[in-house]
């Protein structure tokens, strides 16, 4: 069973289990989704305020990475702090030797080429974490997925973490090209309440847009 606990062994059905177990870890997360709507990009979180005296504004799910560009994830937190430090530091570095602010695919292959590191050599282990990268540049809006494995994909909404599957049958069903940002609002407060039910509370979520003017916190309301 060594395939089992070592990431740098496939198993007999060609299988790296370690990075199966990490995609797990992101199923486990709190839910996360992204919209591309008319004019931006609508990111929505589900915080897990699981405590009554619990502040909700400590908690984040959604980072700014640069002024066009912003992430939110499902998996472990301090995986995800640690990544968009990285993806922060690199943005800056971008600009500062090429006079422009980093395209957003640029990102996005930066976090998945991490990704992939961590599934090759022994005495580490795959990042617990999957992101929802959403930004505007020259290619105009664009909402990119990574997991852990390291592949990235393009989309234009997208659910990550628990429930997901059953989110992402929603938008599928009720997401149409050109939404207003009103329109996108009320897709995702309708996959939320679906999803978390009786669970479900404004105070929960954690919202952002990302429009050519910058990145936005955004107070949902229904």
């Amino acid at each position: 069973m060594g395939y089992d606990r070592a990431i740098t062994v496939f198993s007999p059905d060609g299988r790296l289990l370690q990075v199966e177990y990490a995609k797990k870890a992101v199923s486990h997360g709190a839910m996360t989704l992204g919209i591309v709507y008319k004019d931006g990009i609508l990111l929505v979180s589900d915080r897990r305020i699981t405590e009554k005296l619990m502040v909700a504004e400590s908690v984040h799910k959604i980072s700014k990475i640069d002024d066009h560009v912003a992430g939110t994830f499902a998996g472990y937190t301090s995986d995800a702090r640690v990544l968009i430090k990285k993806c922060r530091v690199f943005a800056q570095q971008h600009k500062l030797t090429y006079g422009e602010p980093v395209d957003i695919e640029g990102v996005v292959k930066y976090v998945s080429d991490l990704e992939q590191a961590y599934t090759q050599y022994g005495g580490i282990r795959p990042f617990g974490i999957a992101f929802l990268f959403a930004g505007i540049d020259k290619r105009g809006s664009q909402l990119y997925e990574t997991d852990p494995s390291g592949i990235y994909t393009q989309y234009l909404a997208r659910a990550i973490g628990m429930g997901a599957p059953e989110a992402n049958k929603v938008i599928e069903r009720k997401y149409k090209d050109g939404l207003k940002l009103e329109d996108a609002q009320k897709l995702a407060l309708e996959v939320f309440k679906e999803i978390l039910d009786k669970e479900f509370s404004l105070e929960k979520l954690e919202a952002a847009t990302i429009t050519a003017k910058g990145t936005d916190m955004l107070q949902m309301r229904e």
